[in-house]
């Protein structure tokens, strides 16, 4: 369980709490936006859903995930 994240979100949109496991124990991050709702993926009701790191840091500065658009990204070979 170590590394993996527990979202949940308040039925107005705008709450958010994170739980997650540390070696010590869990630790809970929670953030109340001012104004707006969080963009939150959508998901049949009671199933998981997994986002990469990226995407959470989108979801939590506000940007809608479903919108963004990937770029390819290439690296270049010697």
């Amino acid at each position: 369980m170590s590394g993996h994240l527990f979202l949940f979100r308040n039925r107005r949109g705008d709450r958010l709490k994170i739980l997650a496991w540390d070696h010590g124990g869990f630790w809970v991050l929670y953030k109340r936006l001012e104004r707006g709702t969080f963009a939150w993926p959508v998901a049949d009701l009671g199933d998981p859903v997994a986002m990469r790191s990226a995407d959470l840091a989108l979801l939590l500065s506000g940007v809608d995930v479903a919108q963004t658009r990937r770029r390819r990204w290439y690296e270049r070979v010697a």
